[in-house]
């Protein structure tokens, strides 16, 4: 699976159009979200930041909301932009959070022993569970 690393606003008018998660490492106004949206009509989860998750606005949560896209709070530990614009995460982290919740852990469960092991963010290894995961 593939994350999409949006270093600044300059950089959403170049995006793929069939981009389903991105994440927005800069603080992002409502007028940015409109227009990810827009040129990314697939989309399906965004990431933000903690420190920003905190601080925006309710409206523009709701309307992500009623679009049926995903507003996950983390960071991407460890990536370079300047390496690779995407972050992956492993065929084989995404087995892991199969294989427990297939053995009756719950969503948290998983998402706490694959934080530790991982350190991908909670909120995404729950979207992961719950895209990927049939129960």
């Amino acid at each position: 699976m593939r994350v999409r690393v949006v270093s600044s606003k300059n950089e959403i008018p170049n995006l793929n159009p069939n981009e389903r998660i991105v994440h927005l490492a800069f603080r992002a106004s409502n007028v940015d979200f409109l227009n990810l949206m827009k040129i990314c009509p697939r989309l399906r989860a965004i990431q933000v930041p903690p420190s920003y998750h905190k601080t925006m606005s309710k409206a523009i949560k709701l309307f992500l909301e009623m679009q049926g896209i995903d507003l996950l709070e983390g960071d991407v530990w460890g990536h370079r932009k300047d390496i690779d614009e995407y972050f992956l995460i492993e065929e084989e982290t995404i087995g892991e959070i199969e294989a427990m919740i297939s053995g009756g852990a719950t969503v948290e469960e998983a998402a706490e022993e694959i934080t530790k092991r991982t350190r991908l963010a909670p909120d995404l290894i729950k979207y992961i569970a719950k895209s990927k995961v049939t129960v």
